[in-house]
């Protein structure tokens, strides 16, 4: 299996540490974010990571090369022209690198321990998401959990983790060009073919200077 890191984002909400740096290079106890997330996949047994790129873009190939550091090989979907295409039009743009088969997903501004799985089995299944609880910055949550079903609805609603398993087949019909992904899931949620689970150990959105700098702050105190 493949994965894909998302790493085009603007990184708005990051600035002014942005401004001369892309999200997935600012540092968690002196490590870039990406970084842990590379050598999550590659202990996990991904052998292909492709990396998309736009905001100050160049910088990452510069920085991670390709991928012969961590025994694994570094693809990089480019959409500096375009400006981010999104979550589902990076995916979309970065089809060719993927393949036909499932492949993973997980957003570049996320700290966690979550264990990737390089053999997981999507069976019929559009998505797998993996859920969260609820932060902070998230309390209404986004989708609910049923018996591992994901509906846009229910009792109780917890967070997109940002990770997830995915099947081409669900962008078959999605245009070349800048889309979210939310629509995509909500469509296939309606369809009964989204699978997902709960996951309840270390997970942080990196999507502000100060969850930057909590998490930071955390570590040191560990």
């Amino acid at each position: 299996m493949k994965a894909m890191i998302l790493a085009a984002g603007l990184g708005e909400r990051m600035r002014p540490l942005t401004d001369h740096t892309p999200k997935p290079l600012l540092k968690v106890a002196g490590k870039p974010l990406v970084v842990y997330h590379i050598e999550k996949l590659a202990a996990a047994g991904f052998e292909e990571i492709i990396i998309n790129i736009a905001h100050l873009g160049f910088m990452i190939p510069e920085a991670l090369g390709d991928g012969s550091k961590w025994g694994i090989k570094i693809t990089y979907s480019d959409e500096q022209e375009e400006g981010a295409l999104e979550s589902a039009g990076g995916i979309v743009k970065a089809l060719p690198l993927l393949g036909d088969e499932p492949f993973l997903v997980v957003n570049g501004d996320v700290w966690c321990d979550y264990r990737f799985d390089s053999a997981f089995d999507l069976k019929e299944e559009l998505v797998h998401l993996i859920l969260v609880d609820n932060p902070d910055h998230n309390r209404k949550g986004d989708f609910a959990l049923e018996d591992r079903r994901v509906r846009n609805d229910g009792a109780s609603k917890h967070t997109f983790a940002g990770i997830g398993y995915y099947s081409p087949k669900l962008f078959k019909d999605l245009a070349y060009g800048a889309a979210p992904l939310a629509p995509l899931l909500r469509e296939a949620m309606a369809l009964d073919r989204v699978s997902g689970e709960l996951y309840s150990g270390e997970w942080r959105d990196i999507g502000t200077p100060e969850r930057l700098a909590e998490v930071n702050k955390d570590l040191r105190n560990h």
